[in-house]
């Protein structure tokens, strides 16, 4: 089912509703990328290759990579959850580094904390206790994204922890309050959005391997639709003057989700955390 509050947000949040609706039922201009599900008898309409003159990014998205297990390159090994067999073992992977060697050049206070990170993994991974992924770890989780472009600020919405945010197109502030999900103001650079991300909190992780950062970070993303519109490819600058000695930069594709009736699900995930983070204050039952 989808989240009723999310849509209700959207309309809120741009303002562009009415847009949407009417670029969407436009026909692509001569030349243009067909529609999603277009010559396999799927009845879907027309997408526009341009919104007030800046490339069509509206789609559901999906990273198909290792990178939330590890955004270094890593071998396959087994976890804590050996009784699950190969289910749960961690996948081999590339790094999505591309400078560095590949590596996260950390400085040695940083370095420390990520062992401290991984030898209390998993219950001291903020995934597994539902907390908003922030940024970039949000883009690659293995699960899908939605971007709503209208012609003012652009939403992202993400099914892990129905976690969103909005990137401030022309308003460009700075935010009230440290956050997990950061503050988002973005701006294009040519046909490619490019996105400051500023003031998050410290409690977020890049992956499941323990990389860390701190309250300094600052993310500065870039999505460019590719030919054809069917992936985006995207970039994450990483900066963080506590935590690396130096900045950083991934790169990865994203898919465009092409499902005839593709949506994005809920994926309320707090229910499922509840014993890890509040068994030990159940009360106990003699006996």
């Amino acid at each position: 089912m989808r989240n009723r509050f999310t849509y209700a947000f959207i309309a809120i949040m741009l303002g562009t509703a009415a847009t949407l609706t009417g670029t969407a039922q436009q026909p692509a201009r001569q030349g243009g990328a067909a529609a999603p599900g277009r010559g396999r008898g799927a009845s879907r309409a027309a997408r526009p290759d341009r919104i007030a003159g800046h490339p069509n990014l509206n789609g559901i998205w999906q990273a198909i990579n290792t990178a939330n297990w590890n955004l270094e390159g890593h071998s396959a090994t087994v976890t804590a959850f050996w009784q699950l067999g190969a289910m749960f073992a961690i996948p081999a992977g590339q790094s999505v580094i591309v400078d560095n060697n590949g590596t996260i050049p950390y400085t040695p206070e940083g370095l420390k904390k990520r062992q401290e990170n991984q030898a209390g993994w998993p219950t001291s991974d903020p995934e597994a206790k539902c907390y908003m992924p922030g940024l970039p770890r949000a883009t690659y989780m293995p699960y899908p994204f939605q971007i709503v472009q209208g012609t003012n600020d652009i939403l992202f919405m993400y099914e892990y922890a129905s976690a969103n945010r909005v990137v401030h197109m022309t308003n460009h502030t700075e935010s009230p309050v440290d956050s997990w999900m950061g503050w988002s103001n973005g701006k294009w650079d040519g046909d490619a959005l490019v996105i400051d991300v500023r003031s998050f909190n410290d409690l977020s992780w890049f992956d499941r391997a323990g990389n860390h950062h701190s309250d300094a970070l600052t993310v500065t993303e870039r999505y460019a639709l590719a030919p054809g519109g069917t992936h985006l490819n995207y970039e994450a600058r990483i900066e963080d003057p506590k935590t690396f000695t130096r900045p950083w930069t991934i790169r990865m594709p994203l898919y465009r989700r092409l499902d005839p009736k593709v949506q994005l699900l809920e994926y309320k995930c707090v229910e499922f955390s509840e014993e890890l983070l509040y068994g030990d204050l159940k009360k106990k039952t003699p006996g």
